[in-house]
């Protein structure tokens, strides 16, 4: 097919954009030491911006085209991520130690990486001792042959949080990598999951693949910081391409993604929408039960402590069950509102009302619009903290084409790496708006249609 003048110069601009964008992301990922914070997030705003510029141009490129250029791109932006050590996360630590534990013979729920009944399994570079432990994001261990031991593992006195598919996932790429790897294969996962990613939804969504494929926190959270949460991105991706056709495999494959994390939970509503036939419900839900049951038992029975680790102590730390009546950067924007004792309640009630209005009035064609509101929702009451949560809303927006929802993604970035306590708050409270002026936009181009009188 030969292309006029015009798509010509569409194609052009995307490919100008795109190497723009992908030499941002080379800047960003080498500013990751702490002493270059302000420059990093200097470049990672840069690249939002040529990303929102690229993803517009692409609009109107003819289909082939767009195809090839959301799979190029896909391939520059997240190799990005593999140029640099962990930028701005060291929980990739933890997946090292936890698949050393596991090829050990030893549940990861059953130790502390600190417990000294572990000292035979440590290795120095991730265990470092004397002056090594001079340098930034290393934690104090109490226990160990040297003087002064210290680790790269955060929260080395507390058990693992990472649901039991996770675990696996640690065991077999701590498996398959060479004699004296460290985070790289992780990251090399992260790679092959996020552009897995891609190619699900550019066979599902065509062009609008894009929007995952080319966001700039796929190559920071998915691949540099190698964060397990693209697992079940891709979990839940496939399963929501499944779910309107066969039921049972859509609920196997979400049942995977929340024993990878537990935010996929969330995405249930939407798969659940509208299912008024008796067996519509059980037969998402029965699978996704048994996935996770099945998950589980294994590591229940090799595990001493409780198999959910250090899940409450985090919701502890983080502010999630906190009911005093002071500030707090959870539940941020209902605190402007509400006395902080009355935030977590009021969370509870309005999510539950989105996902009760996602089951009764979702669209059981598009499992994915109601997995997004829900998701985006909670995102919004709840305002966590760290950016890679982001990543499920960055694949379900793609999904659906509701580019207003991905300022919630990058106010989780905002509050993460943001130089100042309320930096997330405004963040999310932008978010926020950008939703709801889509929301209406959208509405008013809806309402007109509906009021136009029928043909004779």
């Amino acid at each position: 097919m030969t292309l006029d003048g015009a798509a010509r110069r569409r194609v052009a601009g995307t490919v100008v954009l795109l190497f723009a964008l992908v030499g941002a992301l080379v800047l960003t990922m080498s500013a990751g030491h702490p002493a270059e914070r302000a420059s990093l997030i200097r470049w990672y705003a840069v690249s939002w911006v040529l990303f929102a510029a690229a993803v517009w141009t692409l609009r109107r490129v003819p289909a082939r085209q767009a195809a090839f250029l959301v799979i190029a791109g896909a391939a520059a932006v997240t190799a990005t991520g593999l140029l640099a050590p962990p930028t701005t996360s060291t929980d990739s630590y933890r997946y090292v130690w936890d698949g050393r534990v596991q090829a050990a013979g030893v549940s990861p729920y059953a130790h502390a990486p600190a417990d000294p009944a572990l000292i035979p399994l440590r290795e120095r570079w991730l265990f470092p001792e004397g002056v090594d432990c001079d340098f930034p994001y290393r934690y104090a261990v109490h226990s160990g042959p040297a003087a002064r031991t210290c680790t790269l593992i955060n929260r080395p006195d507390v058990h693992t949080i990472y649901p039991p598919l996770a675990e696996l996932y640690f065991l077999v790429v701590y498996r398959l990598s060479p004699e004296g790897a460290r985070y790289e294969p992780f990251q090399i996962g992260g790679a092959l999951l996020a552009f897995g990613t891609s190619l699900v939804l550019l066979a599902a969504v065509k062009r609008r693949a894009a929007c995952w494929a080319w966001c700039p926190a796929v190559p920071l959270e998915a691949v540099n910081n190698a964060h397990v949460d693209i697992l079940g991105v891709l979990l839940t991706v496939a399963a929501m391409t499944v779910l309107s056709r066969h039921r049972i495999w859509g609920g196997l494959l979400l049942g995977g993604a929340i024993t990878v994390k537990f935010l996929p939970a969330l995405a249930l509503p939407g798969a659940l929408s509208a299912r008024r036939r008796v067996l519509g419900a059980p037969a998402v839900v029965g699978p996704a039960v048994l996935v996770v049951a099945l998950a589980y038992l294994p590591y229940v029975l090799a595990s001493r402590a409780s198999v959910l680790g250090y899940l409450f102590g985090y919701l502890d730390e983080e502010g999630y069950d906190d009911t005093d009546t002071g500030g707090g950067a959870r539940y941020a924007l209902l605190r402007l509102v509400l006395p902080g004792a009355a935030a977590l309640p009021a969370a509870l009630v309005l999510l539950a009302v989105a996902a009760v209005l996602v089951l009764r009035r979702g669209d059981p064609d598009r499992p994915w619009h109601g997995a997004l509101v829900v998701t985006g929702v909670a995102f919004l009451l709840f305002t966590p903290g760290y950016s890679w949560y982001g990543l499920l809303i960055v694949a379900l927006a793609a999904f659906d084409g509701r580019w207003e929802w991905l300022g919630i993604p990058l106010a989780g970035a905002a509050a993460y790496l943001g130089v100042h306590e309320h930096v997330g708050t405004v963040a999310y409270a932008v978010a926020a708006l950008a939703v709801v002026t889509g929301s209406v936009v959208r509405a008013r181009r809806v309402w007109p249609a509906l009021s136009l009188p029928e043909r004779s």
